[in-house]
């Protein structure tokens, strides 16, 4: 069975992306949550993590870590988490790469927190052209390979990698076209997303920092988990 490690739902927008392509593709796992201690978390997340972040998937081969090499070892399994069409690959591998290592301004403007609502005190010239480009890619994917998903009819990878996109969209109200808005619809209504939305409002755990970092650029005007 495979073991995978990841941190507070309401904030782990790294850990999001394997779980919900796991869970969306029935791929069987145990989950562990390992929620977010104050300072750092490289102790205690070194016991399961040789960079000591999370996720980090444990498999009988040894120990997988960071969501992309995730993706790509789960791939190697199970056919289903790439497209079968070559050029809808194609673009969903570039997709996902660029996910992975770009949006660094929405990144720091707009933290993961899925059971809060924020208001944004300025949106930058920064954030709006990461949130173009976003709007873009979706559009780009969506008349491409005619959705109703990024690359097709099902749930892929690009898909499980802007999802943590699609809750930051929701959680600070960001304004994207019509179409982008549909995919949008489309992503929080699927039962995986669902879930984890579930499981995030149900958490009791609060990280300071995580906090503090969705306060930076915004105001809080809802809250949403239990307990608040």
């Amino acid at each position: 069975m495979l073991v995978l490690y990841i941190g507070n739902k309401n904030y782990s927008s790294w850990s999001l992306r394997p779980w919900v392509l796991m869970h969306a593709l029935d791929i069987p796992f145990e989950e562990r949550v390992k929620p977010f201690q104050p300072g750092s978390n490289w102790e205690a997340f070194r016991h399961f993590s040789p960079s000591g972040k999370v996720p980090a998937l444990l498999t009988p081969l040894g120990t997988v870590w960071d969501s992309l090499a995730i993706t790509e070892f789960l791939a190697e399994q199970y056919k289903s988490v790439w497209p079968a069409d070559p050029a809808a690959r194609l673009w969903a591998r570039s997709a996902c790469a660029e996910m992975h290592s770009s949006f660094f301004t929405l990144r720091e403007v707009c933290s993961m927190s899925c059971g809060v609502r924020i208001r944004l005190r300025e949106t930058s010239p920064g954030l709006l052209k990461d949130v173009a480009r976003v709007d873009e890619l979706w559009c780009e994917g969506l008349e491409k390979f005619g959705g109703p998903f990024l690359a097709g009819d099902r749930f892929t990878a690009v898909d499980a990698f802007f999802a943590p996109v699609v809750f930051r969209v929701q959680t600070y109200g960001l304004t994207l076209s019509e179409r982008a808005q549909q995919y949008l619809r489309h992503m929080l209504a699927h039962p995986s997303m669902q879930q984890w939305y579930k499981d995030a409002l149900a958490e009791t755990w609060r990280d300071v920092p995580h906090d503090d970092d969705c306060k930076r650029y915004g105001d809080v005007v809802e809250d949403l988990r239990v307990g608040t």
